[in-house]
């Protein structure tokens, strides 16, 4: 099969269109054939190490037993292991692939229990591959982790990326009031999306502003954070998404130990289960995908660069099989 292999960190350039072998599905495992997948923020940290954790992760001098990369993707279960009770031949399934990777290729085997699920009736391949990685950590971070109640103030700062388009249209269905933080060119369609004010990045500071919230959700880790700490209300919640710098989590422990506020930093690991609550909504017609530019497989350096820059309105979507799915 197809798959775009880093065997080394550094720019895009790194990553190569390869033949590798095709993965065969073990006991519990299902072969899915991926018709779309995704380039991530996630993806371009991992590519680049950076920050430097990652290493001790993925490979201290160059990726080790995760070279490709991808996170999330959508397709069809070609075949199942002989214990899988779920899924049968022929399902049309979302699914994240979570810190193994491996999705940036023609085909994936992933665990029955694991990130898994039938796609929605009323999405294509495209946009059901964007929703397990932003919209999944959005949900654990605001519901689980953020406590979001209905009638709260909640501010979403980086409200354009995967992560916050999702946190955006997530907040909402909650029942909260929600201001998007994000730059010029970007405002309508977060407006678009549900949130009731937006604040233009470039041209206001929102810490600045005597305006105090019960959530701020940094989906871009992009955020200041005494700033945001003098913008909560008291007893208000400061979630970051983007975490593995040491320092942010030193001081969120301190600020969580010594204040009423609490600072929450935590690896969101995609479930099952979530993936089946978004599902639910976005057939409801409560959540959608907001798809900016399209790749081929072979083009997928090309999106790494793209993404990189930093100015992306929503998601970068790998087309890995070119078809007339939907």
């Amino acid at each position: 099969m197809k798959a775009v292999v880093c065997t080394e960190y550094g720019s895009p350039d790194v990553m190569q269109l390869k033949e590798v072998e095709k993965p065969t599905p073990k006991e519990n495992e299902v072969l899915i054939k991926i018709y779309a997948t995704t380039v991530t923020s996630a993806d371009i940290r991992i590519r680049k190490a950076d920050p430097f954790p990652i290493r001790f992760f993925y490979g201290f001098t160059k990726p080790k037993n995760h070279t490709i990369l991808g996170s999330e993707l959508a397709g069809e279960i070609e075949a199942v292991g002989k214990n899988v009770k779920q899924f049968k031949a022929g399902d049309t399934v979302f699914a994240g692939a979570g810190i193994s990777l491996g999705a940036n290729a023609e085909y994936i085997c992933l665990p029955e229990e694991g990130a898994v699920a039938i796609k929605p009736t009323n999405m294509t391949y495209e946009e059901a591959a964007t929703i397990p990685f932003g919209a999944t950590t959005s949900l654990i971070f605001l519901r689980d982790k953020g406590k979001i109640q209905r009638g709260q103030e909640v501010l979403i700062y980086g409200a354009s990326g995967a992560l916050g388009m999702a946190a955006v249209q997530l907040a909402k269905f909650f029942g909260a009031q929600v201001t998007g933080v994000c730059s010029t060119a970007k405002l309508e369609l977060v407006k678009s999306l549900g949130a009731d004010n937006v604040i233009d990045y470039t041209k206001e500071d929102f810490t600045q502003s005597s305006k105090t919230y019960d959530i701020i959700f940094d989906t871009s880790g992009k955020s200041p954070f005494s700033g945001c700490l003098s913008s909560l209300k008291h007893n208000g919640v400061y979630l970051r998404a983007v975490h593995i710098n040491l320092s942010p989590i030193l001081r969120g422990l301190w600020t969580s130990i010594t204040s009423s506020k609490k600072v929450i930093s935590v690896t969101a690991i995609e479930r099952k289960e979530d993936l089946i609550f978004l599902k639910e909504l976005i057939e409801l017609g409560r959540m959608k995908s907001v798809i900016d530019r399209r790749y081929p497989l072979e083009q997928t350096a090309e999106a790494h660069r793209y993404v990189e820059q930093g100015h992306k309105k929503g998601n970068v979507v790998i087309t890995v099989e070119q078809s007339n799915k939907t």
